[in-house]
């Protein structure tokens, strides 16, 4: 079993410096609060992040070994909070944008599957605790002036 550590430390006002196991260190705050000039990272937006890049990197991997190449991709996740405390994302929108000439819309679904269905863990989790859509788009660059 894998076991991962990370220590997050407090700097100073509503902030926290963390690690994780590579070993890169980043700052975290709350938004609400006035940090100055400080750059960092708000730790709920910071979960839809995570979420976007586990699934992405899956999918990318995924993409390779189809030998399914695509131009440009991203991924957009929006998402609701709840209105009482302790307050959690309880509706999330996984939209997924796919670009180019040569587009493989069936190796791109299936790839996007896999992620959500069987590959990302950090999706498996946001299932737990709320109400996952995702929808993919295809965006073909030969439609381009």
């Amino acid at each position: 079993m894998v076991k991962n550590i990370i220590t997050t430390v407090w700097t100073e006002k509503s902030q926290f410096e963390t690690d994780n196991p590579s070993g890169h260190k980043f700052t975290m705050f709350d938004k609400s609060q006035d940090n100055g000039d400080t750059v960092g990272f708000a730790p709920k937006a910071l979960m839809l992040s995570s979420l976007a890049g586990c699934s992405g990197l899956d999918v990318v991997s995924l993409l390779e070994k189809m030998r399914a190449k695509v131009a440009d991709f991203k991924i957009e996740v929006t998402a609701e909070l709840t209105d009482e405390h302790p307050k959690f994302y309880n509706k999330v929108k996984v939209d997924y944008h796919f670009t180019d000439s040569e587009l493989q819309p069936e190796k791109i679904q299936k790839a996007v599957n896999l992620s959500v269905t069987k590959y990302c863990g950090v999706m498996e989790m946001f299932r737990q605790f709320a109400d996952v859509k995702i929808e993919i788009f295809l965006h073909d660059m030969s439609l381009k002036e």
